[in-house]
């Protein structure tokens, strides 16, 4: 079957396809793209997986033309950016008035 890898960089994105047999399982996968090579930092022990954009775990098994995901961690809280934008479009709005 086919199976896509996938993982991304702030500037890069690594896209690899490959044949894997029936059975195979997200973490099978990920070690047979050889994507570990090709990016050393990735720990899957610490990495979340997912498969078209929904959180899998490394044992879930694949279907047909799966695209396993490799997410890096997240930078900032987004929910804590959001709370700062709202926070500087009332003060923006508030010195408006003045």
């Amino acid at each position: 079957m086919n199976i896509e890898v996938a993982y991304a960089l702030e500037d890069k994105q690594t896209l690899l396809t490959l044949e894997a047999d029936t059975g195979t399982t997200l973490k099978q996968a990920i070690e047979i793209s050889g994507i570990l090579t090709l990016y050393p930092q990735i720990d899957l022990s610490q990495h979340k997986t997912g498969i078209f954009g929904k959180i899998a775990k490394l044992d879930t098994i694949l279907r047909e033309k799966d695209r396993v995901e490799i997410y890096r961690p997240l930078i900032a809280d987004p929910k804590q950016v959001r709370k700062e934008r709202a926070a500087q479009g009332k003060n923006m709005r508030s010195s408006k008035k003045s």
